[in-house]
């Protein structure tokens, strides 16, 4: 009997692990020992943010990165031109397509974690075209019908909760969205000072950018914080890490700007445009 009660306590604290451990739904297994939290260590004198086992912040903080040295490629498996800006490249498929370009990389990322909390009635974008893309409506067999500048919404294809039809759902999104939708559903952050894992500087434009913090850290006696970025570009290509072009050995750790000018390798955006996903629970324990 108490091995039986043994082996019942281990199943369960097993099953709890399983919910709070973080999940890659695109990867085979979920075992990777080289992420961004264990390839890069924080400055000198600064520690790791405290976050929630299972928020989005947790999450990203764990991306599985492809092996040292990799190269980014473009989605024809091309190499990309600028292989000078990145120091690390996420373990995650970019598609055949010219799709996932910068703001549909964070997109995807958001999408990829509420979907591995199973939590579907929170994906959800709008098209630039101001109509809401619902991953609920994709999944019960509605897809988008665009003429021009108006969408519609008809029941064509069957419901079909599998994987591959939630990327086909993002490559829809991928399709009709972008910087400028995304700016325009993003919550600005009132003070710099409030950066957090998840947050999104982006321009929205034709063409904008938009880059993801990914990781952050915070010096104990000041409370000065730094942090890590990723993106995607044009055209479509691997998510990577951003290097700080102002370091002189290609750290990815950037300083919060006291200009109001945050300079990336691709890219300069003014403080002000600095966004959050301000309808993200900090923690999503379980299967909802």
């Amino acid at each position: 009997m108490t091995y039986l009660r043994t082996l019942i306590i281990l199943m369960l604290l097993l099953a709890g692990s399983a919910l709070a451990e973080p999940w890659y739904p695109w990867q085979h297994d979920n075992n990777s020992l080289d992420t961004i939290a264990t390839r890069f260590s924080p400055p000198a004198g600064f520690q790791r943010s405290q976050e929630p086992i299972g928020s989005f912040a947790d999450w990203l903080r764990h991306l599985p990165l492809k092996p040292e040295d990799s190269s980014v490629h473009l989605y024809n498996g091309n190499l990309k031109p600028n292989q000078h800006v990145h120091c690390a490249v996420v373990d995650i498929d970019t598609g055949n397509n010219d799709l996932q370009q910068c703001a549909d990389a964070v997109m995807r990322l958001r999408a990829e974690y509420l979907y591995s909390r199973n939590a579907y009635q929170r994906i959800h974008f709008n098209f630039t075209s101001g109509d809401r893309a619902s991953y609920e409506r994709w999944r019960q067999g509605y897809r988008p019908v665009v003429r021009g500048n108006r969408v519609s919404w008809k029941n064509s294809a069957s419901d079909d909760d599998s994987y591959n039809n939630f990327r086909s759902y993002l490559d829809s999104v991928f399709m009709y969205a972008g910087t400028w939708s995304l700016s325009q559903e993003l919550v600005p952050r009132r003070r710099l000072s409030d950066l957090s894992i998840g947050d999104v500087f982006i321009k929205g434009g034709f063409p904008g950018h938009a880059v993801i913090v990914v990781d952050m850290a915070i010096e104990p006696e000041t409370g000065d914080k730094v942090f890590m970025l990723a993106q995607s570009y044009m055209p479509a290509q691997d998510i990577h890490v951003l290097k700080n072009p102002k370091s002189v050995d290609g750290s990815p750790w950037y300083q919060l700007p006291r200009n109001g000018v945050l300079e990336t390798p691709e890219w300069t955006f003014k403080t002000s445009e600095l966004k959050s996903f301000g309808d993200v629970p900090t923690r999503l324990t379980g299967l909802e």
